[in-house]
């Protein structure tokens, strides 16, 4: 099956062709570092990492390209108020962005350019687009250059409005726009900013806007056209819609897909730092599984909101719930390969599951449904351990194991190796103990010596497991 996604720009569930056979690019745009990551932000990186993997599983080599914002208006400002400098204010939350996205098993991108080591792209860009009558500097000697929304009659082609409903662009003094909606691509030096959070620059010096950063950027690395650029919903208007009309009028191609995420809300609202309702992913991870973290945020479709709060019950059950899809995971892995042993090769046998899953995956990354078929295979492996039955338990588990491996949820991946609780290290040597258990028990049976026997299942019960017993002997599961 092909696989589709549903492209912003179109509002429409497309067939996804690369540009390159084989080769696909995806830009999506990173944080600005101002402040601690929080899971509406992480979300958009476990989406695009579930991507990146799905696309590998096809076949293809996946060059992921996504940006740190490391100089900004809000990084100047919170640093000033902390009495930082900005660089280090901005890379000290880059870092723990870093953190935020492998404490969740996301892989890094194939590069993390950084926008102020791509002034010199970003001045390249902008005199294209002034040569070319898009843009223009303020002819209020504010050294700050503004992209000329009017020139550009596709412009609002991207979020679906017209730009005569458009309220005024809020990036930078209205004073030298030719029209309100004009956003910067220049911001002119000012006085109380410091020399070292500016560049010169043909129009004096000065720093970026916030949207040139992205298209300079991109083009570097992927070229003037590539196959998917995004982020979370809340860049398409206007970061994404600003960037595709400077990069198109440029006289680049840009993104052939564009795809968004929908946000993490909070009691309704959307998570954001500004409004201060967030919860910060070290804080989430602390308390939660940080498998059953990732989980939660992939479970639903990507393009579904989410709905979370560290105080709501609801959420703390959602999180639970969680750790015990992860736990049942673990549970039918660790018994699986140590059923199997070191010997088992994976057959050309492939499991109906695994084809329910690819079906869902190739239908626009549809999670819920390939997490349901990822559970039925874990139920008939259950139900072939029980039955001794090795072949089909091989074909489960290597079922199971490839839809982990989209998932970013394989226990023993090198991604968990650091957290024992995300981690399958422990499961042969839990299994080990449950199996010498297990025999005590069995001996005490064939002596009748029942109170023996009860004993040690009421032992192993009151510690969370199932023991059920099987024609070829006792079993173990954890509880549910």
């Amino acid at each position: 099956m092909t696989l589709k996604l549903y492209d912003t720009a179109t509002r429409s569930v497309r067939a996804f062709v690369p540009l390159n056979e084989g080769r696909v690019s995806i830009y999506h745009c990173g944080l600005t570092v101002q402040a601690s990551p929080h899971l509406g932000h992480i979300r958009k990186e476990v989406v695009f990492d579930v991507l990146r993997r799905w696309l590998e599983a096809k076949g293809n080599e996946v060059t992921v390209v996504a940006n740190v914002t490391d100089i900004d208006d809000k990084i100047l400002a919170k640093s000033a108020e902390l009495g930082t400098p900005w660089f280090a204010h901005a890379y000290h939350f880059e870092r723990e962005l870093h953190a935020a996205y492998a404490s969740l098993g996301c892989k890094p991108p194939t590069y993390e350019p950084r926008a102020t080591g791509h002034i010199p792209e970003m001045i390249e860009l902008i005199s294209v687009l002034i040569d070319r009558g898009h843009a223009y500097p303020a002819p209020d000697d504010s050294g700050d250059v503004y992209f000329d929304v009017k020139s550009w009659p596709r412009y609002g082609e991207l979020s679906g409005q017209k730009v005569d409903e458009m309220e005024s662009a809020a990036d930078a003094d209205p004073r030298g726009k030719r029209d309100p909606r004009d956003f910067a691509l220049w911001k002119g030096h000012k006085p109380e900013e410091p020399l070292t959070a500016s560049w010169p620059s043909p129009w004096g010096r000065g720093r970026p806007g916030w949207h040139i950063e992205c298209s300079a950027m991109a083009g570097k690395y992927l070229g003037d056209t590539f196959d998917i650029h995004g982020g979370g919903i809340d860049l398409r208007f206007p970061h994404h819609e600003n960037e595709l009309a400077q990069s198109a009028a440029a006289g680049h191609g840009f993104a052939r897909y564009w795809l968004h995420n929908a946000w993490v809300t909070m009691a309704g609202e959307k998570m954001s730092k500004s409004l201060g309702n967030t919860a910060l992913v070290s804080e989430v991870t602390r308390a939660y599984d940080p498998r059953a973290v990732r989980f939660f945020l992939l479970s639903p479709h990507y393009r579904s909101t989410i709905e979370f709060s560290p105080a709501d019950e609801a959420s703390r059950g959602s999180l639970e719930e969680a750790e015990k899809a992860i736990d049942r995971i673990d549970n039918f892995v660790g018994r699986a390969r140590g059923f199997l042993g070191d010997d088992w090769e994976p057959t050309e046998a492939v499991a109906p599951q695994w084809e329910a899953f690819r079906a869902a995956m190739d239908d626009d990354l549809a999670t819920p449904a390939a997490t349901a078929a990822l559970f039925d295979a874990i139920k008939a492996g259950n139900q072939a351990l029980a039955a001794s039955d090795r072949a089909q338990v091989g074909v489960l588990s290597d079922a199971v194991t490839a839809m982990l491996a989209v998932f970013g949820l394989d226990p023993e991946a090198p991604e968990w190796a650091g957290d024992p609780r995300g981690s399958a290290d422990l499961v042969p040597v839990v299994d080990g103990l449950v199996g010498a258990l297990l025999e005590q028990r069995s001996a005490a049976r064939a002596a009748k010596d029942w109170a023996a026997a009860d004993t040690i299942r009421d032992t192993l019960t009151r510690l969370g497991l199932v023991i059920t017993d099987t024609p070829t002997g006792a079993s173990w599961s954890l509880e549910k």
